[in-house]
């Protein structure tokens, strides 16, 4: 709702172009930052109180940014907000807690849908508002009351911190058949994980500090480069694919902006069905997170590739229908295949790990697609489907690894 409207804002308030710019570069800066260590944190204290702490706090930066009447108060206003909203990558951290490794795609997906439909009706409410006296500040606390109503949810739900050890109780009991002693041992040590993870919350900021610094240093020196090495490549690699796509439309085809943004929204749609039908994709694939991951990135490359090269408009509208959904398909199998190669024991450093990626991706990719356009409109695109290809050539460099993990799965499902 609101950041289509930021620009506008601050350039209201008298900020020069290069101010603006380097205030907007501040939330994804900050945001690189945190992520992992927000995500870290959520492993020690407990998934219910890091969401609450980063619901409530970003509530406190749309406060703050519905106040903001000089470029000094909307700068203050990004700092809670760059540091703390990670609500979206806690919540897949939580549901990644509570589902088997089996249906994870699955819920996976619909809430990349729900987030998705979030993305689309956001800025249309937000542009609604905007035509109104004061309409941004009223947008921020809009943002700020949404916040705080979340927060209420999450406090008033009935957390039972069973729940988070549903999902490996659920496996252990399809595949092995207890006896009485290795129940007894299973519940002694699950209480006494709940009682160290209810305890972390009041512990000296310090010693949670150090035991998060502890746990980034354990997935820094894991086995994991190659799967967030993918990560960030095909992160780019969409990136580029977005970094010029209007340009690039007016000057191959002659197509007004209002076009592309019709297209672009038709893809965000597309994305949302996607991300419900990824239950009977996963099906199909036989619950196998590496192939489907590679056969989605393969076929993102080939769409983009016919994009670089579309002789007419309808061949970009085409390759934009099934890119909607190969991308949406990766970005959630990814996630799954970080979570199944990393231990689904430290879900929120892994998830946040991937966050700082695709963050470092954010901050490349426009630089990259700036001296791509200085050759043709087709220069980022056509360097996205090479950095695809290195991506693809990892994952098959990779295979025995990822289908090691993928028996596993299948072996606990």
């Amino acid at each position: 709702m609101v950041v289509p409207l930021m620009n506008l804002h601050i350039k209201s308030l008298g900020a020069s172009h290069t101010v603006a710019g380097i205030i907007g570069s501040l939330y994804g800066i900050m945001q690189l930052f945190t992520s992992t260590f927000v995500g870290c944190w959520s492993d020690i204290v407990g998934r219910r109180y890091s969401l609450l702490a980063c619901i409530l706090l970003s509530a406190l930066g749309y406060f703050l940014l519905g106040n903001s009447t000089t470029v000094f108060l909307f700068a203050i206003s990004r700092v809670p907000v760059g540091i703390f909203k990670h609500t979206l990558s806690i919540s897949k951290a939580l549901l990644s807690d509570l589902v088997s490794e089996r249906d994870r795609p699955l819920v996976m997906g619909r809430f990349n849908a729900a987030s998705s439909v979030g993305f689309i009706l956001g800025p249309v409410v937000g542009g609604y508002l905007a035509e109104f006296k004061g309409g941004f500040y009223q947008t921020s606390f809009i943002c700020a009351s949404i916040f705080l109503l979340n927060g209420g949810l999450v406090w008033m739900l009935p957390w039972s911190e069973e729940n988070t050890s549903n999902r490996n109780h659920y496996q252990d009991k399809e595949t092995n058949s207890f006896s009485a002693k290795s129940n007894h041992e299973h519940h002694v040590k699950s209480a006494t994980s709940r009682a160290v993870t209810n305890s972390s919350f009041f512990q000296s900021p310090w010693i949670q500090v150090a035991t998060v610094l502890k746990k980034i240093k354990g997935i820094a020196c894991s086995n994991l480069w190659d799967v967030f090495l993918v990560r960030f490549l095909m992160s780019v690699t969409i990136l580029l694919y977005y970094s010029n796509f209007t340009l690039a439309l007016e000057e191959r085809f002659g197509v007004k902006p209002l076009f592309s943004g019709y297209l672009l929204s038709y893809s965000s749609a597309l994305g949302v069905l996607a991300g419900c039908l990824l239950g009977p994709i996963t099906r199909l694939y036989g619950h196998n997170t590496y192939r489907l991951l590679l056969h989605s990135s393969t076929f993102t490359c080939t769409l983009i590739l016919l994009y670089a090269s579309a002789p007419s408009i309808w061949m970009v509208i085409l390759s934009s229908t099934f890119l909607a959904f190969s991308t949406t398909i990766g970005r959630t199998c990814i996630i799954d295949l970080e979570l199944t190669v990393g231990g689904n024991e430290a879900s929120g450093t892994l998830l946040g790990v991937g966050q700082s990626v695709t963050s470092v991706g954010r901050i490349i990719a426009p630089l990259l697609s700036g001296i791509a356009q200085e050759f043709s409109p087709c220069g980022p695109p056509s360097l996205a489907v090479g950095l695809a290809l290195v991506a693809i050539v990892i994952m098959n460099t990779n295979k025995q690894k990822y289908c090691s993990h993928g028996s596993v799965k299948l072996k606990n499902q």
